[in-house]
C-alpha cells in the first residue's frame, strides 16, 4: 500500500469519483492509500506538485504546461473534466455582459482557469483586460460566492451547484460558459513525472480506481450515495447537488477514460496565448506536458 496525497484548489463537484473511489474501498482495493487536501487557490495546488507537498493535483492545466515548456517537471497524466460547468454570476443589478463595463469580477488566479475564461467570455461582447473591468483575486469558488454576497466582487464565474445557489437567490444569470468555450481543458490531473516514474504501478492503480468510479457515477443504482457525497463535497443542499449531477451526467462532464480530447487541449493553447499567457515557444513546447501512458495502462487494468 501506498501512501498518495492528492490536492486542489477547492476540491469541489469535480472531485467526486475521487469521493466515491474513496468510500467504496476502490482506492484501498487497488493498493493505494489516497489523502485529500484543499490548497485554497489552483496557483497552490499547482505549486505544491512542485515543491513535494502533493503528489498530484487536480487543477487546472496552464500552471504545468508553462512549467513543461520552460523545462520543468511537471506532466498531465489523465483528465478531469473537459467542458466548462460555469456560468457568468453577478449582482441583480447587471443585466447583460455589456453592463460589467469598469466592474470588479473575482477570479482565483490571474493565471490559470477563470481568468482565462472570463477574458474569453467578454472579450466577445467588447470587454477588454485590462481596460474595461478589473480581475480581483477573490480565491476558489466558495469564497467568490461570500465574496458575491459581500458585495466586494460585481460577478464571477461560479461551478455547478455554486451557480444554481446563487440563480435560486436572485443573483443575475449572464451566461454560459459553455456557449463560449464549448470543449477545453477545465480541470487535469498533474504530477512531477520523477515521482510518477519511480511509482508507475501506483500512479495507474490510482487511475484504474477513478475509472471505475467514474463509471459508478453515470450509474443512476448508485444515487444515494452520489447525492450524499456530491452534497458533502460542495456544502450545499440536496437539492442543488442534485441538479448538479444531473447536469454532469447530461453533458457528460466526466470523461469515463480519464482522456484529454486533442481539441480541448488545444483551445487551452488558444487562450492562454490570447491571454497573453503564453509565448510562442509555449505554444510550441506545450504538448510535451502530456503524458498519456499512465491513463492507457490504467483503462487496460481497470477493463
Amino acid at each position: 500500500m501506498i501512501d498518495i496525497t492528492m490536492g486542489a484548489g477547492a476540491g469541489g463537484f469535480n472531485w467526486l469519483p475521487v469521493l466515491v473511489a474513496e468510500r467504496r474501498g476502490i482506492f484501498e482495493r487497488r493498493g493505494v492509500n489516497v489523502s485529500r487536501r484543499r490548497m485554497g487557490t489552483v496557483d497552490k495546488a499547482t505549486a505544491a506538485v512542485k515543491t513535494g507537498e502533493l503528489e498530484l493535483a487536480i487543477t487546472p492545466p496552464e500552471g504545468a504546461i508553462k512549467d513543461c515548456a520552460g523545462g520543468g517537471v511537471l506532466r498531465i497524466i489523465a483528465g478531469n473534466l473537459n467542458g466548462l460547468p460555469l456560468s457568468l454570476v453577478a449582482n441583480r443589478r447587471f443585466r447583460r455582459i455589456e453592463d460589467l463595463k469598469g466592474a470588479k469580477l473575482g477570479t482565483s488566479s490571474l493565471t490559470e482557469g477563470t481568468a482565462i475564461y472570463t477574458m474569453e467570455m467578454l472579450a466577445k461582447h467588447g470587454l477588454e483586460y485590462p481596460g474595461d473591468y478589473e480581475l480581483v483575486l477573490a480565491g476558489v469558488h466558495p469564497a467568490r460566492w461570500k465574496a458575491l454576497q459581500d458585495g466586494t466582487i460585481d460577478a464571477a464565474l461560479q461551478p455547478i451547484p455554486f451557480n444554481f445557489m446563487a440563480f435560486d437567490a436572485g443573483y443575475s444569470n449572464l451566461g454560459e460558459v459553455s456557449d463560449y468555450i464549448p470543449e477545453i481543458v477545465f480541470t487535469a490531473m498533474l504530477v512531477d513525472r520523477r515521482w510518477a516514474d519511480e511509482n508507475r504501478a501506483a500512479v495507474v492503480s490510482l487511475l484504474a480506481a477513478l475509472i471505475e468510479a467514474t463509471d459508478m457515477v453515470y450509474d443512476s443504482k448508485n444515487d444515494a450515495m452520489l447525492l450524499e457525497l456530491a452534497t458533502e463535497l460542495t456544502e450545499s443542499s440536496a437539492g442543488h447537488a442534485a441538479r448538479a449531477l444531473a447536469y454532469a451526467r447530461e453533458t457528460s462532464l466526466f470523461p469515463r477514460d480519464l482522456s484529454i480530447p486533442d481539441a480541448a487541449f488545444a483551445k487551452s493553447l488558444e487562450l492562454m496565448r490570447k491571454a497573453k499567457l503564453a509565448d510562442d515557444i509555449v505554444v510550441k513546447k506545450g504538448r510535451a506536458v502530456l503524458d498519456d501512458s499512465f491513463r492507457a495502462a490504467a483503462v487496460t487494468m481497470a477493463h
